[in-house]
């Protein structure tokens, strides 16, 4: 899986609630985070919703689970296997 992609289903996994698009610290373009947004949006590992401006991504936990267990435990796990100490 791509870094970046990688990086916002992390991110995702690790939060209590859904997270706006501008809410991710991530080392590319706006253009090219939305590219990356919707790549995982199209794939069916986040979904994308309005609160009145902001788009929030939530990371659809249940359906994968239920589709693919232990999926997203691994694409987490190897994250933090890779991550810098």
């Amino acid at each position: 899986m791509d870094p970046v992609r990688r990086s916002i289903v992390s991110r995702l996994w690790d939060a209590a609630t859904d997270i706006p698009c501008g809410g991710f610290d991530l080392p590319v373009s706006k253009s090219t985070a939305t590219h990356h947004f919707n790549v995982l949006r199209e794939a069916g590992l986040i979904r994308q919703y309005y609160v009145g401006t902001s788009r929030l991504n939530a990371l659809r936990k249940e359906d994968l689970e239920e589709a693919f267990p232990g999926l997203l435990t691994a694409i987490v796990t190897a994250d933090l296997e890779t991550a810098p100490a």
